[in-house]
């Protein structure tokens, strides 16, 4: 209770004392109160009304700041698990709350560490906001340090696989969105908002809105136009979206939808984790292998970190090898 009070005391003293002074008065409060016994009164339910609304006000500058719904959701989800978990006001919240919470979360879930990590850097982020705006002395996660994640190489289709798939196609339509997803390296996301009249066929581009409402232009092979081309002469809705289901009343298709076809491709290929998010995968990895520079593929990409580019490419072996007896051997 005595810690308590003292955050509180501390709180109280946010804009007057910087971090060295809030320091010295913990110090000082900390030995003065050793001799006494500090009982807490009993209050009502004014913690979780100031932690909802400390929650808001974060959400919103997210918000602000760009952060799409989906990620504004999540944020959301996990913070207020923690908040009802913990049943403690928000400036009262320790490191070793967070720990335990996160410990057992992970053994009770069974969770990865990469859902651990990712769960430490929102508590991170909530925290430091509530640090930086004043309304707690100090983040209570700064002692928590990142989760060391192995650093797994995820698999490409192959120029075989990709041929089998193409193969399978029954659907010109299937074909013409596998060939945009594999040549463009686009998201499932930016692939269903995309409209017929995006499409420039004599440029072979388009402009799509990526995360955080970003546009940026990406290309497509000859192929991909070809197949496109036939997929758009056939069809006879008046839908103006590029990519549409299969059967009337012909409506865009959904995220879901896209991930549902390309899966059916590759259970009747009999070819294992067939998604949409492969195809962007192995095209990162294709440009990096046949020399084209980091900075573009991210560009070409849309990342905003290069280290993100970096997760997508992995260098193939054979070609360090090769460059390493034409550079250096």
């Amino acid at each position: 209770m005595k810690e308590k009070l003292i955050r509180q005391i501390q709180h109280g003293m946010l804009g007057v004392l910087d971090q060295r002074q809030q320091e010295m008065l913990k110090a000082v409060l900390s030995r003065c109160l050793d001799d006494f016994n500090v009982e807490e009164k009993q209050h009502d339910n004014c913690g979780k009304v100031e932690n909802k609304r400390y929650l808001d006000m974060f959400i919103a500058a997210k918000r602000v700041e760009g952060c799409s719904e989906k990620t504004v959701i999540y944020y959301t989800a996990t913070i207020n698990k923690f908040l009802d978990s913990t049943n403690k006001d928000i400036r009262d919240i320790l490191t070793d709350d967070i720990r335990i919470y996160l410990s057992d979360y992970q053994e009770k879930n069974s969770s990865s560490k990469v859902t651990m990590d990712n769960m430490r850097r929102i508590f991170s982020s909530f925290f430091t906001w509530l640090e930086d705006e004043d309304y707690i002395v100090k983040s209570p996660v700064r002692r928590i340090h990142k989760v060391k994640t192995a650093n797994i190489i995820k698999e490409t289709f192959s120029d075989e696989t990709l041929e089998i798939l193409r193969d399978t196609c029954t659907e010109i339509r299937n074909l013409a969105m596998i060939e945009l997803l594999a040549s463009a390296g686009i998201r499932v996301g930016e692939l269903v908002l995309l409209n017929r009249d995006d499409i420039n066929f004599n440029e072979r581009s388009c402009i799509v809105f990526g995360k955080g409402d970003k546009e940026r232009e990406v290309y497509f092979d000859a192929r991909t136009k070809l197949h496109l081309q036939t997929y758009l002469h056939m069809r006879t809705d008046d839908n103006p979206a590029l990519i549409v289901s299969l059967k009337a009343p012909y409506n865009r298709l959904t995220i879901c939808g896209v991930e549902k076809a390309v899966r059916k491709l590759g259970a009747m290929a009999s070819i294992e984790k067939v998604h949409p998010h492969k195809f962007r995968r192995t095209l990162a990895t294709m440009a990096i292998d046949r020399g084209m520079p980091i900075e573009q593929v991210q560009k070409l990409l849309g990342h905003k970190n290069i280290n993100t580019t970096m997760q997508y490419a992995m260098v193939n072996a054979v070609n360090v090898k090769n460059s390493h007896r034409k550079i250096l051997g």
